[in-house]
């Protein structure tokens, strides 16, 4: 069956090459600077498409971060959900109605450009005007309409489809819902130039409040006082609330109004609850205690931009150095000393498994910070604070991620267990998990491994685990006495697999490299072709060896019931999370009621990873 007519996009299969349609446009404005010099670019309506686009998306993009600053906005959320990555995707391609504008922009330009003065009050008077008698209804109408058999299933139906609305899920729609908009956006411009008072102000003006109110009712994030409706009771119904809106996106059957109620309520589909839901959300009745918390940090400045709150289309896929954010490293460094001053722990994502509320929190710090001794005492210091806020919220399970449970730092999250004894939450390191995810991604046929790192935490327990299982481990360290320690915890009759090196060079005929602590690439070359990196180093190490392969970080994929997921943990792929991040919800779902800090019990290893496969967690 065909498609109805306007329902796709003409461009769809360019993907992220569309923006190349803007390549006249931005051939005017180069023949422009060329004919008449730098000057005449003030004038160039050509130009002023461009920086429109730009300030359009940047309205769009400024209000999606501010609806994802869960530590500003999270009380008011009138929808408690998460964006999955279902939403995410389907909403990838949001910026087509802008592209859509400014191609109208500049076909009606043409060669029939007239210059106009910066600013003249009468085009606001006349679009004023314009946008409620005309825009208004116009958009009231044509939105009804929508609703009805067959044009809603035909083109309204997908932009339902995102439960929890976002600023760019305004721009996701159909051709035909964006040639609407646009009519609806342009009427009062067009009106105000042909009565001879448009203006560049005006353009501008008008585009971005529009486009505000627009990104304002679509943030999901109640910012609209009761009190001033109560204090004013006209005024509900001359400007709408995303309480009001988000009502319309689940119900569907009211308030269909733009920007302003009063036309539902003339045409009988006002939503008389919507004050009073809009009431509760802003008392803050949505935030919600979570039941697990996973305390993470950032890695560097260019990994803090991988965040919700800057660029979904960064967030949602793996972590990489993308070359459209060094620019934003300026501005992410000068955050980093913002938050190394006078920043807490705050809330950065979550999802719900299960019925349970999972938090990720983050600790202010830098993977380089904690490295420099006169930072210990502060990051300790925020890693307790951190603690105590979740024993109070009554929080279940807090799991430590990979630096905030390093072993010279607080003894693997030892020293908070120690200090405060009558914790309620459990705290968590996750590395017992750790352990077993690297071991089972050993083949079985493995008789020896050569084993960096290996009197850490982590490598320790891999060692004991392996020697065990009669696998001989080249242990790599300088320390005999840190080695003969570890030795004699194995049972007699296998500290014989145990074995010291002191030298990459032992391991020249070892094809299984358990990687924890960073190789540089003269270390690598002593690997035999066909070796196998499996790593529990961070950050992980940079594969030199085109005839050898890598692991990545341990890790495990969530269950997959999972809701509300639309957000990559750093490097991992979609639904996958580091095997601490895991080790701390498979504590949780087992109602597990020990602390695990410290040294890892070898003999809980197989344990903890039968119960994550027991509870829907799988190799990643």
């Amino acid at each position: 069956m065909a498609a109805p007519p306007l329902s796709s996009w003409p461009w769809a299969s360019l993907g992220s090459y569309k923006y190349v349609l803007y390549g006249p446009v931005v051939w005017k404005v180069a023949e422009e600077w060329r004919q008449q010099g730098a000057a005449a670019l003030v004038g160039s309506w050509w130009l002023h498409l461009l920086l429109l686009f730009a300030a359009r998306g940047l309205t769009y993009q400024f209000w999606y971060a501010y609806g994802n600053m869960l530590f500003f906005t999270r009380r008011r959320r009138v929808v408690p959900d998460s964006v999955d990555f279902r939403q995410v995707d389907a909403e990838w391609d949001w910026d087509n109605f802008l592209l859509l504008q400014t191609l109208i922009g500049a076909t009606a330009l043409g060669s029939q450009q007239q210059l106009l003065c910066m600013w003249d009050p009468r085009g606001w008077a006349i679009a004023l005007l314009l946008h409620v008698f005309v825009s208004e209804p116009l958009f009231y109408w044509a939105h009804r309409a929508l609703h009805r058999a067959p044009l809603f299933s035909r083109y309204h139906a997908a932009h339902h489809h995102s439960s929890v609305t976002t600023p760019l899920t305004a721009g996701f729609g159909t051709p035909l819902e964006s040639l609407l908009l646009t009519l609806v956006m342009g009427a009062p411009l067009a009106g105000a130039f042909l009565m001879g008072a448009g203006s560049v102000g005006l353009v501008y003006g008008h585009a971005l409040m529009f486009d505000y109110l627009r990104s304002m009712g679509y943030s999901n994030v109640e910012v609209i006082s009761p009190r001033v409706f109560e204090a004013v009771p006209p005024l509900r119904y001359l400007i709408y609330t995303p309480t009001y809106l988000s009502l319309h996106h689940r119900e569907k059957d009211s308030n269909f109004c733009l920007f302003m109620p009063l036309f539902d309520l003339l045409g009988g589909t006002l939503n008389h609850k919507s004050w009073e839901v809009q009431k509760e959300v802003y008392s803050g009745k949505n935030d919600k205690v979570p039941d697990f918390v996973f305390l993470a940090h950032v890695v560097d400045i260019m990994a803090s931009m991988h965040v919700p709150f800057v660029l979904r289309s960064c967030s949602s896929t793996p972590f990489a150095n993308h070359f459209i954010l060094l620019p934003f490293w300026p501005v992410a460094f000068v955050f980093m000393l913002l938050l190394w001053c006078c920043s807490k722990t705050f809330l950065v994502s979550f999802y719900r498994l299960r019925g349970n509320l999972h938090q990720m929190w983050t600790v202010p710090r830098y993977g380089f910070q904690y490295f420099i001794p006169a930072a210990k005492k502060g990051i300790n210091e925020q890693i307790e604070l951190a603690i105590l806020r979740a024993d109070k919220m009554g929080v279940k399970v807090l799991s430590l991620a990979a630096l905030n449970k390093n072993e010279a730092l607080n003894g693997g999250g030892t020293l908070f267990v120690n200090k405060h004894p009558d914790l309620r939450v459990r705290v968590v390191h996750g590395n017992t998990l750790t352990a077993a995810v690297i071991l089972n991604e050993i083949p079985s046929n493995v008789k020896d491994v050569f084993l960096t790192g290996a009197t850490s935490k982590l490598g320790r327990a891999i060692a004991l685990y392996l020697c065990r299982k009669k696998i001989r481990v080249l242990m790599l360290t300088m320390s005999s006495e840190r080695f003969l320690k570890i030795q004699r915890e194995a049972p007699a009759e296998f500290q014989q697999y145990l074995v010291q090196v002191t030298k990459y060079q032992s391991a020249q005929n070892c094809k299984t490299w358990l990687v924890g602590k960073w190789l540089s690439p003269r270390e690598q070359r002593w690997a035999p072709a066909g070796t196998h990196f499996h790593q529990f180093v961070v950050p992980p190490i940079i594969g030199f060896r085109r005839d050898c392969t890598y692991g990545k970080l341990a890790a495990m994929r969530l269950p997959k019931d999972v809701q509300g997921l639309g957000y990559c943990e750093y490097t991992m792929e979609r639904g996958v999370v580091h095997a601490c991040h895991a080790g701390g919800v498979v504590h949780f779902l087992e109602g597990w009621e020990h602390h695990e800090v410290g040294a890892i019990d070898v003999d809980r290893i197989d344990v903890v990873w039968k119960a994550a496969l027991k509870h829907g967690l799988t190799p990643a």
